[in-house]
């Protein structure tokens, strides 16, 4: 069978590449395996830098064989301008010979790719027992200012904290700040080995904090939380976490959403080995079998993309509070099966008087600007022409104007959330519409059971700089998987010609904005849309 090379190289151009620099782990359950696994299950390219060989098994650690550093330098020669990384993911570093090496070479590498990113997963001792490397932490010192995210368990932290304090420290918020200080640009912390949590959350939930530097002066932490899942598969589930984390931001995911998906894909991979587990048929079962099913520490299993609600971590923010007191708020009286079609975003009362006569289910007046002179008078004769046609009128941001004149519904930012009054929303009984940009807002938004949610931008757009938050059909039919249901509108660059495509991903309703405002023939163009999305 002849092979097209050329098209061969064009899909595996496609496939971000990423680094990993780890120790070989002859039993299978972490180190390098885990990360080819992991990567490959995530559709990128892995390339890896044997730093030790190990000697160990399930129960125990018996050996560690340095590679030596001559040999990493020539493989990075070899592969810095033919598979230049995206990422790269570092795991064990046996020896100050090898720590030397890796901030010359990552000093260098990243004066040539300034987008490249570094995740290390500081590897100090084996699961099983036994330490891996027995570095001080004052030699990893000037290695963090070249790491972008470094992801220490709970135990870890409190190790890398002794560069910066000598007291005993036990709050993760706390020890992610230290952490943070010796400069790295972010750090998670793996809750799995906190035993320091309330006696009643410890044996049930895991929490993990990921804290990101925005400034000198300033950061920002997100904080997921899932039930604690018991399985005896669980080995190198750290290094699974590590390279998932590096592989989701390959693919162009803010932090954020990297973080929130590789929870999803290690929850996902520890409840596949439960599963696993429950399969033993009830005559396989004996007390002395469980016992050693138990005590036996087998390879944790990557799954692939994780798409299933019941993997996904809940979003611990402040904005939970206000979901604990508020009052739930209205739906969108959709019938069974029905979906609210083309979304108009307006910003007139002109355009509201020439598109309420279409019989449209959804439309929405965002006015610019808060001189409230300006904007109350226009709010009010908006809620007022909408009183005659049969069409839901959203209100953006001015959640106060919409309550006063009885809107059907206000549309809030997230930029906005936080400011919002949500119960005084779900009490005036206005529908709640929430933006979101990738899974963690997402989920976040959820929490508080909107009437619906936006997921945007699609594609890029024309009125607002989405750098960075473009999400694409793809993501947009993944974060759909999660809605249950929500009613979502897909939002941000679509025209006519992206219209269907969008629509087909199931989403209730297609928000346009200048796919109207700039057509030649507006209401043309409306009816046209409309109709394609019966």
């Amino acid at each position: 069978m002849r092979i097209e090379t050329a098209l061969l190289g064009n899909k595996l151009q496609k496939k971000p590449i990423i680094w990993t620099i780890s120790g070989a782990d002859c039993s299978g359950g972490a180190g390098i395996a885990a990360d080819i696994k992991t990567g490959h299950n995530l559709n990128v390219e892995v390339c890896h830098l044997i730093t030790a060989n190990t000697v160990q098994n399930s129960s125990e650690l018996i050996a560690v064989n340095p590679t030596q550093v001559e040999i990493l330098a020539l493989q990075v020669q070899a592969l810095r301008f033919d598979k230049p990384p995206a990422v790269i993911k570092i795991g064990l570093i046996a020896n100050r010979e090898q720590i030397n090496w890796l901030i010359d070479m990552l000093s260098e590498i990243k004066s040539q790719l300034p987008n490249l990113l570094v995740v290390y997963d500081p590897v100090g001792r084996a699961s099983v027992g036994g330490c891996l490397s027995s570095l001080p932490n004052s030699v990893l010192a000037p290695l963090m200012p070249l790491v972008d995210v470094i992801t220490p368990n709970f135990i870890e932290a409190k190790q890398l904290c002794t560069l910066t304090t000598t007291s005993s420290v036990n709050d993760t918020r706390f020890m992610a700040e230290k952490i943070l200080r010796l400069g790295c640009k972010a750090v998670i912390i793996k809750g799995g080995h906190n035993a320091t949590e309330k006696p009643n959350d410890n044996n049930t939930h895991c929490t993990d904090v990921c804290l990101q530097s925005l400034s000198p002066t300033s950061s920002q932490l997100f904080t997921l939380q899932s039930p604690k899942i018991n399985t005896s598969y669980s080995h190198g589930s750290g290094c699974s976490f590590a390279s998932a984390l590096a592989s989701f931001l390959a693919h162009n995911y803010l932090l954020r959403d990297a973080f929130t998906l590789t929870k999803a894909f290690i929850n996902q991979g520890l409840l596949l080995a439960t599963e696993v587990k429950n399969d033993i048929s009830d005559d396989m079962r004996d007390d002395k079998n469980e016992v050693d099913r138990n005590r036996y520490y087998g390879a944790f299993e990557q799954g692939f993309w994780p798409s299933k609600p019941n993997n996904f971590p809940i979003i611990i923010n402040p904005l939970n509070q206000k979901l604990q007191s508020t009052k739930c708020f209205e739906p969108l009286d959709l019938s069974e099966g029905e979906k609210l079609g083309l979304y108009p975003v307006i910003d007139s009362l002109a355009w509201l008087a020439l598109l309420l006569p279409l019989n449209l289910n959804i439309i929405q007046l965002r006015i610019k600007g808060n001189n409230i002179i300006e904007v109350e008078p226009m709010i009010e004769q908006a809620v007022a022409m909408a009183r005659d046609y049969n069409c839901r009128l959203f209100i953006n941001d001015h959640w106060q104007l919409a309550i006063k004149y009885g809107a059907y519904g206000v549309h809030i930012g997230q930029e906005d959330l936080n400011g919002a009054d949500l119960n005084a929303i779900a009490k005036a009984g206005l529908r709640l519409g929430i933006s979101t940009h990738g899974c963690y807002e997402f989920l976040l938004a959820k929490q508080l059971q909107p009437s619906y949610l936006a997921v945007g931008a699609i594609f890029p757009t024309k009125t607002k700089n989405m750098t960075g938050q473009i999400q694409g059909l793809e993501n947009l039919t993944q974060i759909l998987a999660l809605a249950d249901t929500t009613p979502v509108v897909a939002i941000g660059g679509i025209n006519q010609q992206r219209l269907d495509k969008v629509w087909n991903t199931g989403v209730s309703a297609v928000a346009v904005v200048t796919a109207i405002t700039e057509a030649q023939q507006p209401v043309t163009a409306t009816k046209t849309m409309q109709a394609r999305l019966c």
